[in-house]
């Protein structure tokens, strides 16, 4: 029995908390400057010794990208809700994920949602969720493939907020789930649907990943070996021959060598070589953001167009696709195991 000067406690729960990349708070240029600042001052994403990146990213870089950055992130802009795209469609997501989590679980478990970059922070979220009495959290990156620009340095705020806990509750991290069963037949549900309402089929479907240096993959980071698998099973799954799909690489930034094809060019490949109708899906992504809804849509169906393309076709994200949430539930419920029981 506890004393009656015993600081009350919660209810014990289990912490499911889902985490994306980020977003900035509005598209002016100080929400930008900040949001880019945490993003490319992160040593996972920019490797470089900090006295040789700061000065140029501070006094050169962020002088003059979040003006560009800004005006992208404007032409997507979920204006009725007054925040990015990514924002609205993770909150669409852990809606879902909760709803079929209370299915299962019932109260026991609390989902929520974090960003690694901008807002809500990682570290507001676990300090709510210890504060709600969750004694274990499970922290699920939603990062298909795992890279240490993405899921390394999601996990590593998650470590670090866990750090300044007095009573640090148990944890465990959603490991890459590219392979998954689940995932793999969503995704190429998501391509079949496209294709059964087009006129004119594509020529050809090009997955387009996030890029990295190629530096990378030589230091062991199994980014680029992921994807390719992730293009393999997709292709299976769809039953398709090695010519109808393809890997390729966009978002590239800096003077390093990345990895290719990169994505922007080979659109304009495959118009010159007679593809004239093409498609692209994005299976690095869990849902649509500025690399989509912008780079893709926008920059690079530009690219294929100028090249002599006609048609080309942007397969969304699952987004919060029901089959993408049951796919998310399951791996949710795989990785709960022990913790919790139906």
């Amino acid at each position: 029995m506890k004393p009656a000067n015993h600081p009350s406690l919660p209810s014990r729960k289990i912490g499911v908390l889902v985490a994306n990349l980020g977003t900035p708070d509005n598209y002016d240029y100080w929400s930008m400057r900040r949001y880019l600042s945490e993003f490319l001052s992160d040593k996972r994403v920019i490797d470089y010794p900090a006295w040789k990146w700061q000065p140029l990213l501070q006094t050169i870089i962020l002088t003059k990208r979040p003006f560009s950055s800004g005006a992208a992130y404007k032409s997507i802009w979920n204006h009725e809700a007054n925040e990015s795209p990514l924002l609205t469609i993770t909150k669409n997501q852990t809606k879902a994920l909760k709803q079929s989590l209370s299915d299962a679980f019932g109260d026991t478990v609390m989902v929520d949602f974090c960003m690694r970059y901008g807002n809500p922070s990682t570290q507001s979220k676990v300090d709510e969720m210890v504060a709600a009495g969750c004694d274990k959290i499970l922290f699920f990156p939603l990062y298909p493939q795992y890279a240490g620009a993405t899921s390394a340095t999601a996990n590593d705020a998650f470590f670090a907020a866990l750090a300044k806990q007095v009573w640090q509750p148990a944890a465990r991290t959603v490991p890459a789930y590219f392979d998954h069963p689940e995932y793999i037949e969503a995704l190429a549900g998501s391509i079949r649907q496209a294709y059964d309402i087009m006129d004119r089929k594509p020529d050809i479907l090009l997955a387009s990943y996030h890029g990295m240096p190629e530096r990378y993959l030589t230091q062991g980071d199994p980014y680029h070996c992921q994807c390719q698998k992730t293009t393999r099973l997709l292709r299976e799954a769809l039953g398709w021959d090695e010519s109808q799909i393809m890997t390729t690489f966009q978002s590239k930034f800096g003077p390093e060598e990345w990895l290719k094809p990169a994505t922007v060019e080979e659109v304009a490949r495959q118009a010159q070589s007679g593809n004239k109708s093409i498609a692209v899906i994005a299976p690095a992504f869990s849902a649509d953001c500025i690399e989509t809804l912008e780079e893709i849509n926008e920059e690079i169906k530009e690219a294929f167009v100028h090249a002599g393309g006609e048609g080309f076709t942007y397969i969304p994200c699952l987004n919060d696709d029901a089959s993408h949430i049951a796919a998310l539930t399951t791996i949710i419920q795989e990785n709960l195991a022990g913790w919790v029981t139906k």
